[in-house]
């Protein structure tokens, strides 16, 4: 893993890049926030969806629900970026869009939109 600092807005972002699954439960979750807290001193996060354990995507395990309550628990605001189109589920885009129109948890397709998300929210 690997976290990058960015700043927009004298708000500082922390881009966290991996080639494997982070976040796979609940306590993987607050260990990357913990993490993501103590290297870059950030308390927003962008994250690749491919970051993710595909259950987080499946509504009926409830683990996206748990997860994003530890954020907003946290006050830690997340970007989750990457092609969600591939999802069927009517509830999942109704969750994504839902979530959208908050101010502390996105799924967008990119990084730059993410950073400009974050930097406003």
């Amino acid at each position: 893993m690997k976290i990058i600092t960015i700043k927009m807005n004298d708000i500082e972002i922390a881009v966290v890049e991996s080639n494997e699954i982070l976040i796979t439960d609940v306590q993987s979750a607050l260990d990357l926030m913990a993490t993501v807290r103590y290297e870059a001193d950030c308390d927003r996060i962008i994250i690749n969806r491919s970051a993710l354990i595909e259950d987080f995507f499946d509504l009926k395990t409830r683990l996206a629900g748990e997860i994003l309550q530890k954020f907003i628990n946290y006050h830690v605001k997340v970007a989750i970026v990457g092609d969600f189109s591939e999802f069927s589920s009517e509830s999942l885009k109704d969750f994504i869009f839902e979530c959208n129109k908050g101010k502390d948890i996105f799924f967008l397709s990119n990084e730059e939109e993410a950073i400009d998300k974050l930097s406003r929210a």
